[in-house]
């Protein structure tokens, strides 16, 4: 998992000390197009794919054991071998399960520093680029497959079953694997049905009234007078 920090959080509003609106604009866009670069670039869809890829080894694993000993005819030294590939199988998806809810943990609070940062004053030249059309649809149409061929899996797979043919692990491999598929793909549909109505909502809101007092500190305000 990338260990690199995220932006810290706008100061709050008695802490900002912007001279002037197009400072604070300049530092919005930093924040907003790094976190949107965290959320949907291209190294970030390398690593749901890896976690994904992860995910499948370790049931491919303890699928494999499952089906060794599913023929009835097994003897101790099969058993034992199958039992170890077993664990191994399932101590490849434990710690690749915690990196999932990691990063799922991470893009939500990447998520809330962006709403924050956005929400200090609009920039419609730089908020047209939040849409981030390319990697937003890349993410849908990608996690949309996986859903796609998640669905189909775990249907058709025990739909075309036949007893004598077909082993009870088998079945459960095909659905395992055809439920990872479909709870991963959820999670990328999510983020990018999410980040695009985001990016709507930002486009579609009224303009702030007086911007240059946005970015002014409450400490620099004029005194009231005496």
């Amino acid at each position: 998992m990338p260990r690199n920090p995220l932006p810290p959080p706008p100061p709050p509003v008695h802490l900002r000390t912007w001279p002037d609106r197009d400072a604070l604009l300049a530092d919005r866009a930093l924040a907003v197009g790094e976190l949107t670069r965290r959320l949907l670039g291209g190294g970030r869809l390398t690593l749901f794919l890896l976690l994904l890829a992860g995910l499948q080894v370790g049931w491919l694993i303890v699928g494999g054991a499952l089906m060794s000993l599913d023929d009835g005819l097994v003897d101790p030294l099969s058993g034992l071998f199958a039992v170890l590939g077993a664990c191994f199988g399932a101590a490849v998806m434990i710690p690749v399960g915690y990196a999932v809810a990691s990063s799922v943990r991470r893009d939500r609070a990447a998520r809330e520093l962006l709403l924050q940062w956005a929400a200090l004053d609009r920039d419609p030249a730089s908020d047209a680029r939040l849409r981030a059309p390319a990697p937003s649809v890349a993410w849908f149409l990608l996690s949309f497959g996986l859903c796609a061929a998640g669905l189909w899996l775990s249907f058709t797979v025990p739909a075309a079953a036949r007893p004598g043919a077909t082993t009870y692990a088998e079945v459960a491999y095909g659905m395992g694997a055809g439920l990872l598929l479909w709870v991963h793909g959820l999670i990328g549909l999510a983020k990018a049905v999410g980040h695009y109505r985001f990016a709507v909502r930002l486009l579609r809101a009224p303009g702030r009234p007086e911007p240059a007092q946005a970015g002014r500190s409450a400490s620099s305000a004029p005194p009231p007078p005496s």
